[in-house]
C-alpha cells in the first residue's frame, strides 16, 4: 500500500542534511510553509542553499531561516522588501552568498529542471550583468542567454488537501510555485491543512500528481489549532 503520509513534522524533515539544496514554495508569505521552515530549523543543520522567489519577510520563514544562521546561499528573485533585515544584515555582513535571478528565469529554470531539459534561452538579462560569462545566441534576429536549470535535493512546498498517494491541491495564489518546485526536487515534502481519504480529490483539479511528492503532511491551520 502507497502510503506518503508522516505523522509529524519532525518526521517530515528526516534526512535533510548539512550543505542540502531545499527550495521553498511561497510569493512572498502566501504559500509560504512555515512549519516545515520551522522543523528544518529545530534540525540544527546548516550550510544550505535555498531557492525560494525571496529571501523572507520580518520575523518567520526564510527569514526565521536566514536569522539562524543556517543558509550559506540563496537563489531568489526579490532578496530585499521592507522587511528582509535578516537578509540585509547577514548579506552585510558576508555572511551569505546571493544568486539574483529575474522571477521568470527562476520559475522556467526550476520547470526546464522538472521537465528534464538541459538549459533554456531566455531574452531576459541579455547585455546586462546578469548575463557575464553565460553563452548568448541570436535565434530569428533575437538575442537569448543560456540558463540552466535549477534543481534541488529537497523541495518544501504548502498546499490545501492532499491524499496519501501525495496527489495535492492548493488554495488560490497559495499555489505560486510549489507545483514546478515538487517536479524539480529529488524528495519533496508538502505540508496541508488536510489529508483526505483516497477519491476524495477530483483527478480534474489536482495539480500536482503524486508522483512528484514523497511526504505529506498534515499541519492545521492555525486558526483551527486555536479554537481546537
Amino acid at each position: 500500500m502507497i502510503d506518503k503520509s508522516v505523522t509529524s513534522l519532525e518526521a517530515a524533515m528526516g534526512g535533510i542534511a548539512n550543505g542540502a539544496s531545499v527550495m521553498i514554495g511561497g510569493f512572498g508569505t502566501a504559500g509560504m510553509p512555515d512549519e516545515l521552515i520551522d522543523a528544518l530549523i529545530a534540525r540544527n543543520i546548516g550550510d544550505l542553499t535555498i531557492i525560494s522567489n525571496n529571501a523572507g519577510n520580518g520575523e518567520t520563514g526564510v527569514a526565521a531561516l536566514i536569522k539562524a544562521g543556517r543558509v550559506r546561499k540563496i537563489v531568489c528573485s526579490f532578496p530585499r522588501q521592507a522587511d528582509s533585515h535578516h537578509f540585509d544584515a547577514a548579506y552585510r555582513a558576508g555572511r551569505i552568498e546571493l544568486e539574483l535571478v529575474p522571477q521568470g528565469n527562476l520559475a522556467a529554470r526550476i520547470h526546464a529542471a522538472g521537465a528534464g531539459l538541459g538549459a533554456i534561452f531566455t531574452p531576459t538579462g541579455f547585455g546586462t550583468t546578469l548575463a557575464q560569462g553565460k553563452e548568448t545566441r541570436r535565434i530569428d534576429g533575437k538575442d537569448y542567454v543560456l540558463e540552466l536549470p535549477i534543481h534541488a535535493d529537497y523541495a518544501l512546498i504548502k498546499a490545501h488537501k492532499g491524499d496519501r498517494w501525495g496527489n495535492l491541491i492548493y488554495r488560490k495564489t497559495a499555489r505560486n510555485f510549489g507545483p514546478i518546485m515538487a517536479m524539480a526536487a529529488k524528495t519533496t515534502i508538502a505540508q496541508v491543512a488536510e489529508i483526505v481519504p483516497l477519491g476524495d480529490l477530483d483527478p480534474e483539479v489536482i495539480v500536482t500528481p503524486g508522483i512528484f511528492v514523497q511526504r505529506v503532511v498534515e499541519v492545521a491551520p492555525a486558526y483551527l489549532a486555536a479554537t481546537a
